[in-house]
């Protein structure tokens, strides 16, 4: 199996000087001879060395380095001379492309290429240059790279000023390895089927039926009375939840991750009248501390998140119900990441959210308000009045394209449940996953991990390999985590090359 990495420990870069000697100093005479068969590049400190695998074999390099001046620079003289001015906003070069003899193949190419235009092409660079050996030239081409300026050097080692551009790679490139690309996100989800029914109007009786589907199902797996529709994210679906609340009085708010901070800042921004409850991210809630907050009488609200995404901590509905009912206190709940990661039921809920784009599987777009009644007429502002959701018909426009999206991936349950619970089960199993899994009450959606310093690479190398982790959200970076989800439809085919991939990446990181 050949896969990708950037060069971090001692081991490979020992490895990249032995490749740099072989390919520079005998194979071609760039530089003189030693004794030692090493040769580190002079511009190491400023280099970034991609590297492709053999299972656990470095056999092809690349270095990457945007610090001017560039050798080519140094060859023909500034490069922006030959060059476009479009094509110079952003410049970096690539240098030491080197593969082993015996690997000289496709595979190991197509792996340097991946890698570089994932590593280079999110930085924003508006273009790449390199000195490219004639030598190799058919394979700097098959790469994207054309000449841009006279052959240099000697008749022993000739090289070819070359550039590849964004917009080369954007045309030519970019589509074609963005679909051998997967995913671990939490959300969006990647949708394999068309879109249909984009030309439906919500005014339609073909849209009513669509609608009054998709609204059946959802009403069935919450065991709710009324779920009110919205154009928006979750976060559209909690402001309304919120707006709600504003008129009961005093509430109780509790944290333990990042989205329930933002229900408290969302809360503020309302006006309410609340208390906080906030437990470090991760830690559960502790019934004890919210029995003593409610004995006091003074709320008669409470709102929490079921699944905080943030460490993929699942927060006991069970015991807040009980509590709640035992004070009467009215419980609400963000449910935005666990709705439709496993069955439950909101029948003990006064208001609860949730989203098309997530466990459910369907297209980002749609957010979803439960309740057991009606909501009252207020004088709320008209798009985030729950009551205005209520009534017969669909009060805005509502994409049918959504909607049909949204009735066919509800289609999947129940079975979807178990395939969810299956594919989380298998994640578990991962040495990495036993061994860095951040501890807490997880749920059938997304697990958190909490990586050390010789993992932090882990996230970008897998990127390389066209494996994408959820890893880039400020409060992930902040906390060191990186999480997978289990939601994506190609999740199988993505897993087994994880499993692979991490096989080799544990051995060669903890050498």
């Amino acid at each position: 199996m050949y896969w990708c990495k950037i060069a971090q420990t001692q081991a490979e870069f020992a490895a990249i000087e032995k490749l740099n000697y072989a390919i520079f100093v005998d194979e071609i005479p760039q530089h003189e001879p030693n004794e030692s068969k090493r040769k580190m590049d002079r511009f190491h400190a400023e280099n970034t060395y991609l590297i492709v695998y053999k299972e656990k074999e470095i056999v092809g390099m690349l270095a990457f380095r945007d610090q001017r001046p560039f050798s080519i620079d140094e060859k023909i003289g500034v490069v922006e001379n030959y060059l476009e001015k479009g094509l110079c906003e952003k410049l970096c070069e690539i240098r030491l492309l080197a593969v082993k003899k015996e690997y000289r193949t496709g595979r190991v190419l197509l792996r340097l290429a991946r890698a570089l235009y994932s590593f280079a092409y999110e930085k924003g660079y508006s273009a790449a240059v390199i000195s490219g050996t004639t030598r190799e030239e058919k394979l700097y081409k098959q790469m994207g790279f054309t000449q841009f300026a006279p052959a240099v050097g000697t008749e022993e080692a000739k090289f070819l000023p070359m550039v590849l551009t964004r917009q080369q790679f954007e045309q030519n490139l970019l589509q074609r390895l963005a679909n051998d690309n997967y995913t671990f996100y939490p959300g969006p989800v990647k949708q394999l089927g068309g879109i249909t029914y984009s030309d439906i109007s919500h005014r339609t009786l073909t849209f009513q039926a669509l609608f009054q589907q998709m609204r059946q199902k959802l009403l069935q797996l919450s065991q709710t009375n009324y779920v009110a529709t919205l154009v928006g994210s979750g976060t559209l679906a909690n402001d309304v939840l919120l707006g709600q609340l504003k008129p009961l009085g005093r509430g109780l708010i509790l944290s333990n991750g990042e989205f329930g901070e933002r229900l408290i800042e969302q809360a503020r921004h309302w006006a309410l009248a609340f208390d906080t409850v906030q437990n470090a991210w991760s830690d559960p809630f502790d019934e004890k501390i919210i029995e003593a907050h409610l004995q006091m009488g003074t709320y008669n609200w409470l709102l929490f998140v079921h699944g905080e995404t943030s460490t993929g901590t699942f927060n006991d509905m069970e015991m807040l119900a009980k509590l709640t009912q035992r004070y009467d206190v009215l419980l609400c709940a963000d449910c935005i990441s666990s709705f439709g990661a496993m069955p439950f039921s909101l029948e003990n809920c006064y208001l609860a959210t949730a989203v098309s784009g997530k466990a459910i599987g369907a297209m980002s777009g749609l957010s979803f308000v439960f309740s057991q009644d009606l909501a009252k007429p207020s004088t709320l502002p008209v798009y985030v009045n729950l009551a205005n959701y209520h009534g017969e018909h669909v009060p805005f426009t509502v994409p049918a394209a959504l909607v049909a999206n949204v009735e066919a991936a509800l289609q999947e349950y129940p079975a979807r449940f178990n395939l969810l619970q299956e594919r989380f089960q298998a994640l578990q199993k991962l040495s990495i996953v036993q061994k860095f899994q951040l501890q807490t009450s997880s749920y059938p959606m997304i697990l958190t991990l909490k990586l050390p310093k010789e993992y932090s690479g882990l996230c970008i190398d897998l990127k390389l390999n066209g494996l994408y982790l959820h890893g880039d959200s400020l409060y992930l970076r902040q906390k060191n985590f990186v999480q997978l989800a289990v939601i994506q439809p190609d999740f199988d085919v993505a897993f087994k090359q994880l499993r692979e991939i991490l096989t080799y990446y544990e051995q060669v990181v903890e050498m």
